[in-house]
């Protein structure tokens, strides 16, 4: 008898040969992310807000916000003037009042709330100066510049009992609710690793974006715009690309990572910063004179759990968040989520007794299977079950979420506390990155040391 029973064809017919079925069904998940809940509502009881920065992601969240029942933009601001055409082009409002100047919605007593998009570098500016005017504010991702600001930040939004959501949007998609519940429910058993990845390869991902053709000192308040960071002539790539500079941005850590790691804290009911951080990475192919890398690898340490992190803007794969514990895999992906059921038995007669003379052999596995093949006919499932969903970065129902919550005031699922931990990670991968080493998170002095 030929000894070839390898450990490959062990995996390969394990299943079979204790009589058990694959299965694999996908089931549908609510198309509709909203649901019933946008019934019409009456004008005097609709929400009314002020668009801080209508650039890519600003003029998006502001098209999305537009549509939904209830909602209406009452005034718009940005320091270029180009987007003050363009909101009112968005909103089909040509007399929408919009200037330079954010102070101008804040000093509004008809505007309810803020929705705002503007570089990292203005966030705690904008956030704090919202809540101490009285405003609720939406805030896009990623919460903070530095670790200083997200607890500004968390400072004024609690001394002032103000509704802050920090724009992550999936933690709002029937993609990750469905995730959460499914893990809380024990469909891959305790956490034992997490993986988070996602890839580009190309210029516009890698944010080489094309300036406007018009802007200038004479179009753009440049030295407002640049805030606190150093001062420099006019730049128009520093502009449109200021992801690409520390001084402005959180490089892929805060423009990519912050999402991965706000849906995988949602999803496993984490509201925490890791232990620690380790990096690897560099300028492989963006070498256009950033100084944040466009590949950057991480480990965390979550209370003992390690969460393995790969961003790259070189090389395109898929955008995936993997859930892994004793009983499965969880896959997040973009538009489902995929469950693979794992036994974690034996399914097969051990591949060791390869090393058993062939009698033995013969009589270890006969015992084997009379021991554990169930009777014909009762073979257990080991199904994989797909959940097809919105897409998890629609942003519709985190901002439905948030303007809920001002009328409501009830919490909103990314609070200025969690969108602070979540931003908390992402600069531990960047000092990480920059100071070459390991860097932990120090609860006491609430900053970063190694």
């Amino acid at each position: 008898m030929k000894n070839d029973f390898s450990r490959r064809q062990f995996l390969q017919s394990s299943a079979v040969a204790a009589g058990g079925l694959l299965a694999a069904n996908t089931i549908l998940l609510d198309a509709d992310p909203l649901g019933a809940q946008t019934k019409p509502v009456a004008p005097s009881d609709r929400v009314r807000f002020g668009m801080i920065g209508i650039g890519m992601q600003g003029s998006g969240l502001l098209t999305n916000a537009i549509t939904l029942p209830g909602v209406e933009c009452v005034g718009a601001a940005d320091l270029y003037d180009g987007r003050h055409t363009l909101a009112r082009e968005i909103t089909n409002n040509p007399s929408l009042p919009a200037s330079r100047r954010y102070h101008d919605l804040l000093d509004r007593k008809d505007i309810d709330c803020i929705v705002a998009a503007v570089p990292d570098h203005w966030h705690k500016r904008v956030v704090v100066d919202a809540c101490n005017a009285g405003k609720d504010i939406y805030c896009e991702k990623p919460m903070s510049h530095t670790i200083p600001d997200g607890f500004a930040m968390v400072e004024a939004a609690q001394r002032n009992n103000r509704i802050v959501q920090i724009g992550s949007q999936r933690v709002s998609s029937n993609l990750a609710a469905k995730a959460r519940e499914m893990y809380h429910n024990g469909a891959i058993g305790d956490i034992e690793m997490v993986e988070l990845t996602l890839g580009r390869n190309d210029p516009t991902g890698a944010w080489e974006y094309p300036p406007p053709f018009d802007l200038s000192p004479q179009t753009l308040d440049w030295d407002t715009w640049l805030n606190d960071a150093p001062k420099i002539p006019f730049n128009k790539y520093h502009f449109a690309r200021w992801r690409c500079w520390k001084e402005y941005g959180t490089g892929v850590a805060g423009d990519l990572m912050v999402h991965l790691l706000s849906g995988m804290l949602y999803t496993l009911d984490w509201n925490e910063a890791p232990r620690s951080a380790q990096a690897l990475g560099g300028i492989f192919r963006f070498n256009d004179g950033r100084n944040m890398p466009d590949f950057h690898v991480v480990l965390f340490d979550y209370h003992g759990v390690p969460v393995y992190v790969r961003l790259d803007l070189g090389c395109e794969s898929e955008e995936l968040a993997r859930f892994m514990g004793p009983k499965g895999i969880l896959d997040a992906g973009e538009f489902q989520l995929r469950h693979q059921f794992q036994p974690g038995i034996d399914l097969a007669p051990s591949y060791y007794s390869s090393g058993f003379p062939q009698k033995m052999r013969e009589e270890y596995v006969a015992e084997w299977h009379a021991k554990n093949d169930p009777p014909l006919g009762k073979e257990p499932m080991y199904p994989t079950t797909v959940y097809a969903g919105h897409d998890w970065d629609d942003v519709k129902p985190h901002l439905w979420n948030f303007f809920q919550a001002v009328k409501s005031r009830k919490p909103v699922v990314e609070d200025a506390v969690f969108g602070n931990h979540a931003a908390i990670g992402c600069h531990m991968a960047n000092e990480a990155y920059f100071r070459k080493k390991t860097v932990y998170w120090d609860e006491a002095s609430k900053n970063i040391r190694s």
